[in-house]
């Protein structure tokens, strides 16, 4: 048990400290920093168990597999960068969709994902 609690924790902090959607292998590759045999299974596991509590939320990106942040934030939307494949949050939103509708149709709710290079990426350093 002592085990399952220190891979879960190492788990949490990885995402705590990205600050952005990550990925299950993106976890994985973070946390066996501190947790060296980490199994990718223990991570979708992990990810399944904190997302049936209510303490992470999937991200779908269309054509992708979903990546996971922190539940409970704010309206936000994402940036995927197309050249190191990761994703961040987008704060503000643009607003006005309702116009674009249809007549007669009726918003409920909306997803924005924006595709471009990062700063790294743009700046040449990549990842």
């Amino acid at each position: 048990m002592q085990r399952s609690t220190h891979q879960r924790r190492a788990i949490y902090r990885v995402l705590e400290e990205a600050d952005r959607p990550l990925s299950p292998q993106e976890v994985l590759e973070h946390a066996r920093g501190e947790v060296p045999n980490l199994g990718i299974a223990t991570v979708y596991r992990a990810v399944k168990a904190m997302t049936e509590a209510g303490d992470l939320t999937s991200v779908q990106l269309p054509g992708e597999a979903p990546r996971y942040e922190f539940a409970g934030k704010h309206h936000h939307h994402h940036f995927r960068c197309l050249k190191c494949n990761r994703v961040f949050e987008i704060d503000g939103c643009p607003g006005g969709l309702a116009a674009m509708l249809p007549e007669g149709f009726q918003l409920e709710r909306h997803d924005l994902v924006l595709y471009g290079a990062c700063s790294e990426c743009t700046n040449g350093s990549g990842v």
